[in-house]
């Protein structure tokens, strides 16, 4: 468990959609050397990224797999609804709108939202003001001009 608080990361989607965002930072976070728990409030988002994780480069996948299936504490990318931390990931994805319960045991927590979508901006908002009082060092990404991310704050 880090001495440090979990790092708070906001991920504005405004050019690309979650489908193409995810898979990226997901690479990032392996390449890391880390694993990743991706939390979403929707059940039926499961079963798509379960189906998208595999295909969605024609030259690559991404290995994971579901919470409730077998050696789901070894996976390198766990796909959830639930809240625990059951592959011991460093790093916790939330989508959808997926709360975030405890950030006890992770490095970095990186909350996308669509940019698009007035409700979901606005409940960034609220949970960045939560986030950052409860002492959680927060930062905010935007999909700049060009490819890529942009650190806004």
């Amino acid at each position: 468990m880090p001495d440090t608080p979990c790092e708070v990361w906001f991920y504005h989607l405004e050019r690309t959609a979650l489908d193409q965002a995810l898979p990226e930072l997901l690479d990032k976070t392996l390449q890391k050397g880390w694993r990743a728990l991706v939390r979403t409030a929707d059940v039926q988002r499961l079963d798509h990224l379960d189906g998208w994780l595999w295909s969605y480069r024609d030259d690559s996948f991404l290995p994971h797999g579901l919470a409730g299936e077998p050696l789901a504490d070894r996976q390198p990318i766990l796909l959830t609804t639930d809240a625990d931390n059951l592959n011991a990931a460093q790093a916790l994805f939330l989508i959808d709108g997926a709360e975030a319960s405890s950030l006890d045991g992770y490095e970095r927590c990186i909350l996308m939202f669509d940019g698009r979508d007035e409700a979901a901006t606005a409940e960034a908002r609220a949970r960045w003001k939560v986030f950052k009082a409860a002492g959680h060092p927060v930062s905010y990404w935007r999909q700049g001009a060009e490819r890529g991310w942009e650190k806004q704050a």
